[in-house]
């Protein structure tokens, strides 16, 4: 079955479940989903013996990753029908969020910093009905049909979708005229990171986040939608990350000491709730699998240097 047919099915069925049967199904699914796929399998006990610093057998743990990705698609493909006013206030618990207000209060818009953790996409849909339409990049699945599936669920909840190649523009349009731009941190997708120590391991980080704070003066402020077991989420803002002053420091140093910030955030966030973390793909890998790209090495070099 292709991917467009499977989350058409996927989704015909979670929406005549309703949503508290839909998650003893995506239950039964992610177990599916964990047994089958070594590859995947092994690639988040991986993950979760790094950053947990253990060699204990952590395959129980491994698989509550999966159970919580099914949730997550759960939530993210019915938040149409739940996320609203009322839900906010009764089922989501907001920290933090003078950080955002504060650096609206800027004038120069905000980037939103976040990551595979929780329900990022949830996230945005809170966000804006806390009042905050989101402006998001958005990497395009191969099957167009996928890509609007998925874009279709933002674009309810007041996501402006910006395509890969219109990018730069439609970000630092948004930015300039004090809006928010939404920006995942802890995976490159491309070989156009940068090698950073992620968990003290070489990692390819995406560095859109500090390319438009530098490039726009805008201020950085990590957000994260954490479920938790009650039934409840936690949204929670972070206190915001500001570039460097160009005027005494070039791009690289403002670049590399943004990234260096940003990914410390994300570090602490996925630390305190790694069985959250939805990264199907043992990280660092992407790194050591381009390890022989000359841009990798030049860049590789060049922080080196530094």
């Amino acid at each position: 079955m292709g991917q467009y047919l499977l989350y058409q099915t996927v989704i015909k069925i979670i929406n005549s479940l309703g949503r508290e049967r839909a998650y003893i199904f995506a239950r039964l699914c992610s177990d599916v989903h964990f047994y089958s796929s070594a590859k995947d399998r092994q690639a988040v006990v991986k993950n979760l013996q790094h950053i947990l610093k253990t060699k204990e057998d952590v395959t129980l743990k491994a698989r509550e990753v999966f159970r919580n990705f099914g949730r997550y698609l759960v939530d993210f493909f019915l938040m149409y029908k739940f996320v609203d006013d009322a839900f906010v206030k009764e089922w989501v618990n907001v920290v933090g969020y003078h950080h955002l207000t504060a650096a609206l209060a800027r004038g120069k818009g905000v980037v939103i910093l976040t990551a595979h953790l929780g329900n990022w996409e949830m996230g945005a849909a809170v966000l804006n009905k806390l009042g905050h339409a989101l402006t998001a990049i958005a990497l395009p699945h191969k099957d167009f049909r996928v890509n609007e599936i998925f874009n279709r669920q933002r674009v309810n909840h007041g996501v402006i979708v910006v395509p890969t190649n219109l990018a730069v523009r439609g970000c630092v349009g948004a930015l300039r005229a004090n809006k928010c731009v939404a920006v995942l941190g802890d995976r490159d997708f491309g070989v156009f990171g940068t090698p950073m120590p992620f968990f003290g391991r070489p990692t390819l980080i995406p560095k859109g986040a500090a390319f438009f704070a530098r490039f726009t003066g805008a201020a950085i402020v990590p957000v994260f939608l954490i479920p938790g077991k009650d039934g409840k989420y936690m949204l929670t803002f972070e206190e915001q990350i500001l570039s460097l002053d160009k005027s005494e420091h070039d791009e690289a140093v403002c670049d590399a000491d943004l990234m260096k910030k940003c990914t410390a955030v994300i570090e602490k966030n996925v630390q305190k709730n790694p069985l959250q973390w939805l990264m199907f793909r043992e990280f660092g890998i992407e790194y050591e699998d381009l390890s022989s790209n000359p841009r990798v090495q030049r860049v590789a070099g060049a922080r080196s240097a530094r």
